[in-house]
């Protein structure tokens, strides 16, 4: 077994939790093995001013990290999954995917209100254009503007819209559950959000640890704190993203889990506006998850003319 080795992430104090977290869980497991902590900077992290529309692809968090793995700067880097493309670069693996928490997106109100209780025209802060969407399609009458910044940043943006010198900022912003847990700061969520209304983004509330594929001593580590549940609902995820074909700037959530010994599979593909919505759901083995992935997205899209885009026009 290997005794030391070197994990890389973001420095932002959510990526640093989880970084951390993970490295406590490999030492725990493995007691002869030495984990270290890097921190490196990503274009996401580098520019927090721009929209990530602009930024032109996936991977703005990750693309660092994944040059570093391959060069050797480091031995394994910890993301968040929901960030990681469907398509990783030749020579890398997901490794292993610790045990899944709350997916769930939650509100954030100024006044702590849930989101039947904010007032008709309230403006919501969110950077995703699937929370975006789904916002939307619940209700019309909502405004949305961009946000971008760490979780802490994005919840300073709307304690000032709501102080004594209040800027003509938000009423409320969308962030994960899983997050502001990981942050020991649940107590900030005003409502957590129903999957049924804002279906989770793919991945989302599941950390992933990417290695060199030929790295074996790093991979036999890792697998000791797989859990086998969580891998299998999200690659079921993933490989649905996949098949419809959208990144981060489609509006598409999925949710796998597996009940009493079944994989259940939902996914969810918006128009940008919200205005209209494709659903389904399947059952399936949980060892047959990409293929389960694969036929949900078909059975979408077969219900979507035109892929993605085809829910901006009117018709069917």
């Amino acid at each position: 077994m290997v005794s030391s080795i070197t994990i890389g992430t973001r420095g932002s104090r959510l990526a640093l939790v989880q970084a951390r977290s993970v490295a406590k869980d490999l030492e725990t497991v493995n007691p002869d093995l030495t984990v270290h902590v890097r921190i490196l900077k990503t274009k996401g992290d580098t520019d927090r001013d721009a929209s990530l529309d602009t930024f032109g692809g996936e991977g703005v968090f990750v693309k660092e990290l994944e040059r570093a793995l391959v060069t050797g700067e480091i031995d394994a880097a910890v993301h968040s999954l929901k960030d990681l493309p469907t398509i990783l670069p030749d020579g890398l693996v997901i490794a292993a995917v610790p045990e899944r928490v709350d997916v769930r997106d939650a509100l954030i109100s100024r006044d702590g209100t849930g989101l039947d209780d904010l007032p008709p025209g309230a403006r919501i802060a969110t950077g995703s254009p699937r929370r975006r969407a789904f916002l939307q399609h619940y209700r019309p009458d909502l405004r949305f503007t961009d946000i971008r910044g760490n979780i802490d940043t994005r919840l300073k943006k709307l304690e000032e819209a709501g102080g004594p010198h209040g800027t003509d900022g938000p009423d409320a912003i969308v962030l994960a559950v899983a997050g502001l847990q990981r942050l020991g700061w649940s107590d900030r969520i005003s409502e957590p959000l129903s999957p049924d209304l804002c279906m989770p983004a793919v991945g989302q509330a599941a950390l992933a640890i990417e290695i060199r594929r030929d790295d074996r001593r790093t991979l036999a580590a890792a697998r000791n704190i797989e859990h086998l549940p969580s891998r299998q609902a999200v690659m079921a995820e993933r490989a649905f993203l996949h098949g419809i074909g959208g990144g981060c700037h489609t509006p598409v959530g999925a949710w796998g889990r597996i009940e009493e010994g079944v994989l259940r599979l939902d996914g969810v593909l918006a128009a940008d506006d919200g205005s209209r919505i494709v659903r389904h759901t399947l059952h399936g083995d949980p060892e047959d998850g990409p293929g389960l992935g694969r036929r949900l997205a078909e059975a979408v899209m077969a219900r979507t003319p035109g892929g993605p885009g085809g829910l901006a026009e009117p018709g069917e």
